[in-house]
């Protein structure tokens, strides 16, 4: 079977029995049974392997003060290149 290009085998997860594997991405620590898809919507189990349907893909890009990010003591008054994915892992109404 051929994947579309942006679908690559996750890196944090691991294998459960009966095909289910869990996602180690985020807090929810999802259990995906085969076939399923976990709470974002962007990792799916395909036999008892998660991939990602959204490798490589930017769905907002932008130039932060770096006073917003957790860097700000590196330099002050600099900026710092934000790239974000789709999706998400919370629940706003």
């Amino acid at each position: 079977m051929e994947l579309p290009p942006t679908w690559r085998e996750a890196l944090l997860y691991e294998k459960l029995s009966d095909g289910r594997v869990r996602c180690l991405t985020c807090e929810h620590l999802c259990v995906i049974p085969p076939g399923g898809v976990g709470f974002c919507r962007t990792r799916v189990n395909l036999e008892g392997e998660l991939y990602t349907k959204v490798y490589g893909e930017i769905s907002s890009i932008s130039a932060n003060p770096i006073e917003k990010k957790p860097l700000y003591h590196f330099w002050p008054g600099s900026v710092a290149l934000t790239v974000g994915s789709w999706s998400c892992n919370f629940t706003c109404p």
